[in-house]
């Protein structure tokens, strides 16, 4: 095998690698679409609704009841959130939300539900 294959290779795998990183599931993290994440979250009355999108796009539109803690602060914010009531979380689409998550787990928060799809995903179920 010469130099160029064995570097396409590697940067195949490199490749392959981001994209399970970044679609792959969160261990210890739910994601569910937004029908369930709406009837779980109404069922649980203690659960916190946190929307991790930056305060510009919050003000756009939200799901009611939601907090704003934008990503690029929840390291920072983490000790407004109690660790003994379950979060649910979202986004855009699902991936700061997703990024979030690993937070929430690397911070205790043990019950953690993520909205797959995101608050667009939300809206689309709410059409209907």
């Amino acid at each position: 095998m010469d130099t160029s294959t064995m570097i396409n290779i590697l940067i195949a795998l490199v490749v392959i690698l981001f994209f399970y990183k970044l679609f792959a599931p969160v261990k210890g993290v739910r994601t569910i679409n937004s029908i369930e994440f709406e009837q779980e979250r109404k069922s649980i009355q203690d659960a916190i609704l946190i929307d991790v999108r930056e305060p510009h796009e919050f003000k756009s539109g939200h799901i009611p009841g939601a907090k704003n803690l934008p990503l690029s602060q929840l390291s920072s914010r983490m000790n407004e959130l109690p660790k003994d009531k379950p979060v649910f979380v979202y986004c855009q689409s699902g991936m700061r939300s997703k990024r979030a998550a690993v937070i929430f787990k690397k911070n205790g928060i043990p019950s953690i539900v993520n909205l797959q799809g995101g608050i667009m995903a939300w809206h689309s179920s709410h059409r209907k």
